[in-house]
């Protein structure tokens, strides 16, 4: 059974993963849908933060137990103590 004529219906995403791995989009251009993406501009502004380095050390440990970087995991943070996290 396939999802289109030459992609097959997947079980999980590692065996569609493994599909990817050995077949190239480009030959399959006639099955795959295009769909027209829309990016939103300007979400929000920079700002530099100053950290002494054992302080970005332990930023940056934090977030590399959860797989984040210390960016996001500094966002997270102010978002949750503003009371605005999403």
């Amino acid at each position: 059974m396939t999802a289109n004529n030459g992609i097959p219906a997947f079980k999980t995403l590692e065996e569609e993963a493994a599909w990817w791995d050995t077949h190239d989009p480009a030959d399959l251009q006639g099955e795959l849908k295009t769909v027209r993406a829309h990016f939103a501009k300007n979400l929000s502004a920079g700002l530099n933060i100053r950290l002494d380095p054992h302080s970005l050390e332990q930023l940056r440990s934090v977030a590399r137990k959860k797989g984040i970087g210390p960016t996001t995991q500094a966002r997270i943070w102010i978002m949750e103590h503003l009371g605005t996290a999403r």
